[in-house]
């Protein structure tokens, strides 16, 4: 075991079938940070490649997420990926890319306000 906390500074990303034929969930557990925001990139071309009708990035075991890794996060929304968050930094994350609530508002909480992005046409 190596010192200072490195072993957290590492991402996994597990595909996972889903249950609808063509639907596929990626599994992040870790760091979205750094060279792994290449991996999941890559990761996600992958799976494009393969057409898959339905794709969910689960962010459920993610703990960090950098400036790059939001940027990536964002265009993957874009090109379709359903964005899946449990803790307060993720759905935060999540509804600062889609606009959308994920149950109770992460945002904002304790007396800080934050704009909501509009998904109106």
């Amino acid at each position: 075991m190596s010192g200072g906390g490195r072993e957290q500074e590492v991402l996994k990303i597990t595909g996972q079938c889903g249950s609808a034929i063509g639907s596929i969930s990626l599994i992040l557990e870790g760091r979205l940070a750094g060279p792994w925001v290449e991996e999941l990139d890559d990761s996600w071309r992958k799976l494009t490649e393969n057409q898959w009708v339905s794709a969910v990035i689960d962010l459920s075991g993610v703990t960090f997420i950098d400036a790059r890794g939001k940027s990536l996060l964002d265009r993957l929304w874009q090109e379709g990926a359903r964005l899946r968050a449990t803790g307060c930094f993720t759905r935060c994350i999540v509804e600062e890319i889609t606009g959308e609530s994920q149950g109770e508002s992460s945002c904002g909480r304790y007396g800080e306000t934050r704009p909501k992005i509009s998904t109106d046409s």
